[in-house]
Parts: C-alpha cells; sequence; structure tokens
C-alpha cells in the first residue's frame, strides 16, 4: 500500500490521452497524481487509472470546475496545480513547493518557453497585459499568470475561489493577494505542448481566456 503523498498535483485533463503517458511518468515518488478527467472523449481517464493516477470525474466543462473538483478530492497538506499537456514538467513541483514557508503562501510557475512555438505570441502578449493589471491593482509582483501553482490545501479551500472557467490562476491570485498571502515566482521550464490546444491554441480560446480573466472582481 502507498504511503500518503506529501504533495497532491491536481492536472484538469480533456482528451489528453497524447500527453499523459509522459505527464505521469515524471510524477515524483513524494506526490501522488490527480486526474480530473473533464469529459473527454479519447480514453484520458483509463489511461491515467492504467498509470495507477487518481481520477476524479468533473462533468462541468471549464478550467476552474476541473481544478477545483481536484483541489477537493485531494488530501496532501499541499497542492499543486498543472496543466496535463506536456508543456510542464511535474517534476518541478518539487522546487515550487520547497519554497513554501512561514513567509511564502503560494508559488507560481514563470513560464520560461523553450520554443518560439511553445508559447504562441497572442497567448504571450495576453498573459502580459493580465499579469501588469493584477499588479497594478493589488501590488503582487507578478509577471505571469502561469498555470503551475503550489500552496497548502486548507489556506486554498479559505480563499472561496468561485471562477470555473479560465478565470480561476487569475482569481487565485487576487484572492491571495487580498487575503495577504506572498506570492512568489520560480522559474520553470514551458514546452510545446503533445496535441492539439482546445482552449488557448485558437483565436477563439485566446478572446475566450482573457474574457474570463477579466470577469475576475478585484
Amino acid at each position: 500500500m502507498r504511503r500518503p503523498a506529501d504533495i497532491d498535483i491536481v492536472l484538469p485533463c480533456l482528451d489528453e490521452a497524447g500527453a499523459l503517458p509522459w505527464v505521469l511518468s515524471r510524477i515524483p515518488l513524494s506526490a501522488r497524481a490527480i486526474v480530473v478527467d473533464n469529459s473527454s472523449s479519447d480514453g484520458s481517464a483509463e489511461i491515467a487509472r492504467r498509470a495507477g493516477a487518481v481520477v476524479v470525474t468533473c462533468p462541468q466543462r471549464g478550467y476552474g470546475a476541473a481544478c477545483h473538483a481536484g483541489l477537493v478530492a485531494a488530501t496532501a497538506d499541499i497542492v499543486a496545480f498543472c496543466d496535463c499537456d506536456g508543456s510542464l514538467d511535474p517534476v518541478d513541483v518539487l522546487r515550487l513547493a520547497a519554497d513554501l514557508g512561514p513567509h511564502v503562501d503560494l508559488i507560481i510557475g514563470r513560464r520560461r518557453p523553450t520554443t518560439r512555438a511553445a508559447w504562441p505570441l497572442p497567448a504571450r502578449l495576453a498573459n502580459r497585459v493580465l499579469a501588469h493589471r493584477v499588479r497594478a491593482r493589488t501590488g503582487v509582483p507578478l509577471t505571469d499568470l502561469g498555470p503551475l501553482r503550489v500552496a497548502r490545501r486548507e489556506r486554498l479551500l479559505t480563499l472561496d475561489i468561485r471562477d470555473r472557467r479560465s478565470g480561476y490562476p487569475l482569481e487565485t491570485v487576487v484572492r491571495a493577494a487580498q487575503a495577504g498571502w506572498r506570492v512568489e515566482q520560480v522559474d520553470v521550464n514551458y514546452h510545446p505542448r503533445i496535441g492539439q490546444s482546445k482552449v488557448t491554441g485558437t483565436p477563439r480560446g485566446y478572446l475566450q481566456a482573457v474574457r474570463d480573466m477579466s470577469a475576475v472582481q478585484f
């Protein structure tokens, strides 16, 4: 029987059959993968189960809905959120978690693209605008609203994050700032994703993500 994990890594998943084998092979031994299936039709959930991951079903579509379902299902003291498309390496979670402490409450991976294709220009520009808005309104010295985030589970639950779409990462930072949390960034490599993006890989997806994040109340 596997001992309780030190860290639960929440992996929101929508049709990521191509990326899952690599992503799950990179889960540290001290961590547990929680794959939140957001109504996949490509067998992602079964692939995750065969690889030994905990699979949570989230019928409500939306990145935020999947993140919240994973957070509720988590039992470890520390919870990380990581994309499930191969763009981020779950091994980096250990480096981020090591910086949590009495004076640091939330760690965000600051993406450093390994190639130009890893982070298309429209997505990068949208992220820059939103990060600037967060800095101006909250004082948090943030340059990237990245999807790789690490914090303590019980404290995350107290933030009462309501967004269930693409605004979830931004609302996490805003609510953390309002609660007086200290937020820091750690550089992480950002690779080209495996497979086709369902959200930010299209102009419509970029626009929807910006709309969702812009709807977050400061």
